[in-house]
């Protein structure tokens, strides 16, 4: 018979469901090891770090730009990390630019939109409390390159990229579908830590989820750009651009310039990922990615400067195609104690995903909780 203290899990991936995940567990009592390729937590709610030529820092969340809730469950935890400082509403209009008209439509008017939601003072903020809670270890910048279930010894063992034994856990959950399917890293050869072959069951629940691509520009400005009269904005008509948003008005951000963060179309990237032959874009690519999303911007017809920093980043994996155990809200294996959580589990957004973390960690909890009875 399991207890509570005798079990370790392994979190693999750090973003906002494993995050979740990760310190739902630690409250409950059990031993909690994070890992993350990453150099910090986040994922798709990461915040990037640039350098301007003239030495100025920049801050650009380039993932997830926020998140809403509708789920009382969810709305609860948000509150708590609402009160602890970590999280903070973002209290701007949102409207669509039409590129045929080259008009602004729908825009948001006193009626009370749906509340959108921030990480402060980046969207990663949220992950990294998490992840330093009490009876959680992170282990960031840390790769798992397999995953074994050892039967014989009922428990799972993982080991790094350089053969370096990471332990031994009695229960596992996988955060991230590219501990399955990786598109970049099976066109380069690589295995995934978990081999499906081994489960099959498993192995038909995800196999027909695709990655769906986004490539993202980070943009500075010296000056607010006055022409346009919202601060988050979604494209029609337009084949390049799907959205762009202002990062500098969410709170606490910096306002020393005006940062905008644009995101692709999946057309768009899925054009240039051919191009690449399925290989990580290059730096001249990435170049010509920011420079033609920058001037699908401008052919708005809006006064739209040269901005003094321009760089784009590609979501080789920006989020999936569907879902899968939506009424579980994630995937379990109870003799093995493994789970799988992440927004495709649930739906596509950053609810989905807390969702998902939720279910995994009472998977667990329940478990230790029919065994102690």
């Amino acid at each position: 018979m399991m207890s509570i203290k005798a079990i370790k899990v392994a979190v693999i991936g750090c973003g906002i469901s494993g995050a979740v995940c990760a310190s739902t567990l630690a409250k409950n009592g059990i031993s909690v090891t994070v890992f993350d390729s990453g150099r910090g937590p986040g994922g798709r709610m990461s915040q990037r770090r640039e350098i301007a030529e003239d030495g100025r820092e920049l801050l650009f969340d380039h993932g997830a730009p926020y998140f809403t809730v509708s789920n009382h469950e969810v709305l609860g935890l948000v509150q708590e990390w609402e009160s602890s400082g970590i999280v903070a509403p973002w209290n701007e209009k949102f409207g669509s630019f039409d590129f045929s008209s080259k008009k602004f439509l729908n825009l948001e008017e006193e009626e009370a939109p749906t509340q959108k939601y921030v990480g402060v003072p980046g969207m990663n903020s949220i992950c990294h409390a998490l992840s330093a809670e009490p009876g959680v270890t992170s282990r960031f910048a840390q790769s798992v390159a397999r995953v074994e279930w050892l039967a014989s010894e009922d428990s799972w063992s993982l080991t790094g990229i350089n053969g370096e034994d990471l332990g031994q856990f009695e229960g596992v959950v996988a955060c991230d579908r590219n501990c399955f399917f990786s598109r970049f890293a099976n066109a380069a050869g690589s295995p995934t830590p978990f081999d499906l072959s081994m489960e099959p069951e498993l192995a038909s629940q995800l196999k027909d989820i695709t990655d769906i691509s986004c490539y993202t520009v980070m943009l500075a400005f010296e000056q607010p750009l006055t022409s346009i009269p919202i601060k988050g904005i979604s494209f029609k008509n337009s084949e390049i651009l799907s959205s762009a948003y202002c990062d500098s008005s969410k709170p606490w951000r910096s306002d020393s310039s005006e940062m905008w963060v644009l995101h692709s179309t999946v057309k768009y990237a899925e054009d240039i990922i051919v191009q690449c032959g399925l290989r990580r874009p290059s730096i001249a690519m990435l170049s010509k990615v920011a420079e033609e999303l920058l001037q699908e911007l401008q052919r708005t017809g809006l006064h739209i400067p040269r901005p003094f920093f321009l760089k784009a980043h590609g979501w080789g994996s920006a989020f999936p195609s569907k879902t899968t155990a939506a009424q579980e809200k994630c995937l379990w294996n109870g003799n093995k104690r493994q789970a799988i959580c992440g927004d495709f589990c649930v739906s596509l957004n950053v609810e989905g995903a807390i969702l998902s973390g939720l279910a995994a960690a009472s998977k667990f909890t329940e478990l230790i909780s029919s065994n102690n009875s």
